[in-house]
């Protein structure tokens, strides 16, 4: 009976248009009253102890080097590197994108800023080429989530708060997964382009191909300070993520010069303004998070799926499902910190590697971000690209399917993650 109190209390106050974040309150309140032990301290404190934590200024500062990288010019210099070494290849424009997608990834670590950054670029030059616009359009929707796999990733770190599992393991253990999701877009992509008459980019010479990888040098040397200063152990996540937007600030102003000291100010602004959201809904899922446990809900659950407590794979796959059909409903957020602490409970009875959990769970909840009705970075691709919703749906599908495959093969196959994650970590 808890667990359905917690669940109709949820799922109802979204239904009537309750933002998640008061949603999560709400429902932790009806949770208390239900067990007789309201008490409004209990929802405050929770809160206040839950947002202050030191691995979370990870997340503001990500979230600034990301508006820092857009702003200042990375972004850009990136995708230029790729034209010029892929835009003459058949289909070249499409793998351009995937490449692009896959380093930016290695920067901001967010699904709707990469993007968006992708669609406002590449979709004109592929409809002015002759390739299929809604395609495109998917494409740029599909390599856009590979963003908060591939770390630095905000997904990880919030998943890492309220599943307690190690934020820098994440970060290792989403390397591989990040570009098996690239290569399945790429597979998929060649497929598609086959027989499509499309023009092509002239081959660039070799100066200009290193041109182009000089003028990129500064961004593409983000990553390798990030996450090779993680892995070596110099920085923790959250420090990592100080230093990326100092970088991204110092590029920006004094290498590219795009970032004027004028436009500080909004750039700051978008950043706090994304992170008051992220944070806000941090705080309001560890009010829930805390009753979650102290209502026993994930030992109901046990109860009901005792069975496949035996048979990890099988319990994964189930899993899974339910993630994805909660994903495409809501966005990765409040996916990840309403299920989490409902979930990690079986995964630890069931002996299923936390961090391999946390890697699939998080690629679960980016996938449902294409995935209809709600598909977030869908109706961000929209926007940008001015093309129909509908139509984008219908153009990601094929990218959808092969992002679908990637997961089931690692949920197959376990030590895609777990073997690389122990040559990284």
């Amino acid at each position: 009976m808890t667990l359905l109190v917690f669940i109709g209390s949820l799922l109802g106050s979204m239904a009537i248009g309750v933002p998640v974040a008061f949603a999560l309150m709400f429902c932790g309140v009806i949770l208390m009253s239900y067990m007789g032990m309201f008490n409004t301290q209990i929802v405050s404190q929770n809160m206040i102890s839950g947002a202050d934590t030191f691995t979370l200024l990870a997340i503001p500062f990500f979230i600034l080097a990301g508006e820092l990288m857009n702003s200042g010019g990375l972004s850009r210099r990136i995708i230029d590197f790729a034209l010029a070494w892929a835009g003459h290849i058949r289909g070249g424009l499409g793998f351009v994108a995937i490449v692009a997608a896959i380093i930016m990834a290695s920067l901001s670590g967010s699904a709707a800023a990469d993007t968006a950054a992708l669609a406002a670029i590449l979709v004109p030059m592929m409809a002015r080429a002759g390739y299929d616009v809604p395609r495109s359009a998917g494409l740029m929707a599909a390599g856009g989530i590979i963003a908060p796999v591939i770390p630095p990733s905000l997904a990880f770190i919030i998943f890492g708060v309220a599943a307690n599992v190690s934020i820098t393991k994440l970060f290792m253990g989403g390397i591989v997964p990040g570009i098996m999701m690239g290569c399945a877009l790429a597979l998929t992509w060649t497929f598609l382009v086959r027989k499509s008459k499309v023009e092509t980019l002239p081959r660039q010479p070799m100066s200009v191909r290193l041109a182009a990888t000089g003028r990129a040098a500064w961004a593409l040397g983000m990553p390798v300070i990030i996450l090779g200063g993680i892995r070596m152990g110099v920085v923790t996540p959250t420090e990592a993520a100080v230093i990326a937007a100092f970088y991204a600030l110092m590029v920006g102003l004094f290498v590219y010069r795009e970032l004027k000291v004028a436009d500080l100010y909004f750039v700051i602004l978008r950043a706090a303004k994304t992170t008051s959201i992220v944070m806000f809904l941090v705080a309001a899922a560890l009010v829930s998070a805390w009753l979650i446990t102290a209502a026993n809900i994930p030992a109901e659950i046990t109860r009901h799926i005792a069975p496949l407590i035996e048979q990890p794979k099988l319990l994964m796959l189930v899993m899974m499902m339910l993630v994805l059909v909660v994903g495409t409903a809501l966005d990765l957020a409040p996916t990840i910190l309403i299920l989490s602490p409902v979930l990690m409970p079986i995964v630890k009875q069931a002996g299923i590697d936390p961090v391999y959990f946390g890697v699939l769970f998080v690629m679960n909840t980016c996938i449902g971000l294409i995935t209809p009705p709600v598909g977030v970075v869908l109706n961000v691709v929209s926007g940008v690209s001015k093309v129909p919703l509908g139509k984008v749906v219908t153009g990601v599908m094929p990218f959808l399917l092969s992002q679908i495959a990637v997961l089931l093969l690692l949920i197959l196959f376990p030590e895609l993650v777990l073997v690389p994650l122990s040559w990284l970590h």
